[in-house]
């Protein structure tokens, strides 16, 4: 006989709510990567399995999904520093979240229009990235440097905008300009000499 409690109907409906809030937030990323910020309501709600209703349930206005969704992109590069430095050795945890955190800066060009828009819902944004992978790379970083494999000169902060200046869109008469091959190179020079390929 199923249980009908409150308790176990209120922890279902919890279940459920999440279950629904991450499918659109995954369901909008894909969507703005392939459409931009202004794709349907629809389109997203569709992909997520979900019905409109649910999708302004939780999200009511559009820079709320936005905000949402970069918010889910920085905790996720937040996340994987401590995993990288579980399973990988100081440096090349380093070089691989630096890798990542170059693929997340690409992965919201998309963005960039909402984003830069002026919306004040976006204005605690840099702030919670900072918050979340300041710490992040600063770890990784205090163990490369007491590995004796990284530079001790250069602070989490420099890194971070560093590479989100080498990660910044270039004119199309540019195409050459490849981030990532750039990124490899900054990573190369954060490197200690003996630790350089």
């Amino acid at each position: 006989m199923p249980d009908s409690s409150p308790t176990a109907g209120g922890r279902r409906q919890r279940v459920d709510a999440q279950r629904n809030l991450h499918a659109l937030i995954e369901a909008a990323r894909s969507v703005f990567d392939t459409t931009g910020v202004d794709a349907p309501a629809k389109q997203i709600a569709d992909l997520a399995g979900v019905g409109v209703g649910t999708l302004y349930r939780h999200f009511p206005l559009r820079s709320d999904l936005v905000k949402a969704v970069v918010e889910s992109a920085i905790d996720a590069i937040a996340d994987l520093g401590p995993r990288l430095a579980a399973e990988r050795e100081p440096a090349d945890a380093l070089i691989e979240w630096l890798h990542q955190y170059a693929v997340f800066l690409q992965s919201k060009r998309g963005l960039a229009p909402a984003l830069h828009s002026g919306d004040p819902a976006y204005n605690e944004l840099p702030g919670y990235f900072l918050d979340k992978a300041g710490p992040a790379l600063a770890a990784l970083l205090e163990s490369a440097v007491a590995a004796g494999v990284a530079r001790d000169d250069v602070s989490a902060h420099d890194v971070l905008y560093a590479i989100a200046n080498l990660c910044m869109p270039v004119p199309v008469e540019r195409p050459e300009y490849q981030p990532r091959h750039m990124v490899a190179v900054f990573a190369d020079g954060l490197l200690t000499p003996a630790r350089r390929p």
